[in-house]
């Protein structure tokens, strides 16, 4: 397929490209062009994804099968919580748009943030465990919220335009060797982890989530957890939740060190199971891709 990528040259984005690139044709949306012209296999084009007129010509130029958008401030905390919420659902409404009017289908990055855990000003114990993609979605901060949105307009452009939108919910991305949620100070700090429950996932994990959504038969709008196949600190789940929050969900089916959120629903519909966890991905030497 001919494939745009937005956001391919950021922390995990490159991953992403670096995954597609081969089996498909790449062409990467970003601010800005790589200063030593990037991979030789990929495309670069220089916009502004929240300028409407900049992206419509962009896309229409290319015409692809897919778009993988997955430019976004990433996170909350580091901009103004107006800024970050402007920037992630003006660029998602007009890249999806630009998609629909060509017919290309779209795999957007979305987060658990959706579900309002992690910002919250004190973390409420999940409705259910694990968490799958049904959970109520109750954001606090400005940033989960523009997830939120931003998959509300994926269902609005395939209702519209028939085209299929898959909204990725990733925990806490790790790139290998350096896999941040297994540091001291986390580790030996239950709090650290709890906000999302001690969830994290491998960044290959993700790419090979992405590409399975990308090449599966999709109908509308679909939303899949991404998470790694275990919890970050090792140890029986329902252990961590009674010792940080005094109890789990009553009809709690999660065994030994599970991770907290299902990845049922993306086995199901694309095939696809995470397979890295931390006990070898943290100390793998592994080279960053050049996007």
């Amino acid at each position: 397929m001919d494939v745009v990528v937005t956001g391919g040259r950021g922390h995990s984005g490159r991953w992403i490209v670096d995954r597609l690139v081969g089996p498909h044709d790449v062409t990467v949306f970003d601010r800005q062009l790589p200063d030593d012209g990037g991979h030789p296999a990929v495309g670069y084009r220089a916009l502004d994804l929240t300028d409407a007129g900049s992206v419509f010509d962009a896309l229409t130029a290319i015409d692809p099968d897919a778009v993988v958008h997955w430019a976004a401030i990433p996170v909350a905390g580091n901009h103004p919580g107006v800024d970050l919420f402007q920037n992630n659902t003006l660029a998602a409404h007009n890249v999806l748009s630009a998609a629909g009017r060509v017919g290309a289908d779209v795999v957007q990055g979305s987060s658990d943030g959706t579900y309002g855990f992690f910002f919250a000003e004190e973390t409420p114990l999940p409705d259910e465990l694990p968490i799958t993609e049904g959970h109520a979605c109750r954001p606090e901060d400005d940033y989960g919220l523009s997830k939120v949105v931003t998959e509300e307009i994926g269902k609005t452009i395939a209702r519209r335009d028939g085209i299929s939108v898959a909204s990725i919910r990733p925990s806490w991305i790790q790139i290998p060797s350096e896999y941040p949620c297994r540091d001291e100070e986390y580790v030996d700090d239950l709090a650290a982890g709890a906000g999302n429950y001690w969830s994290y996932v491998d960044v290959r994990d993700v790419a090979d989530l992405v590409e399975a959504a990308l090449t599966a038969e999709i109908a509308g709008h679909e939303a899949f957890n991404c998470v790694g196949p275990d919890n970050a600190l090792g140890r029986p789940l329902v252990e961590l939740m009674r010792e940080q929050y005094g109890s789990v969900p009553d009809d709690c089916t999660v065994e030994g060190n599970a991770a907290a959120y299902s990845t049922a629903k993306a086995t199901a519909m694309l095939g696809w199971e995470p397979t890295r966890s931390w006990r070898e991905a943290a100390d793998e030497d592994v080279d960053v891709p050049t996007v």
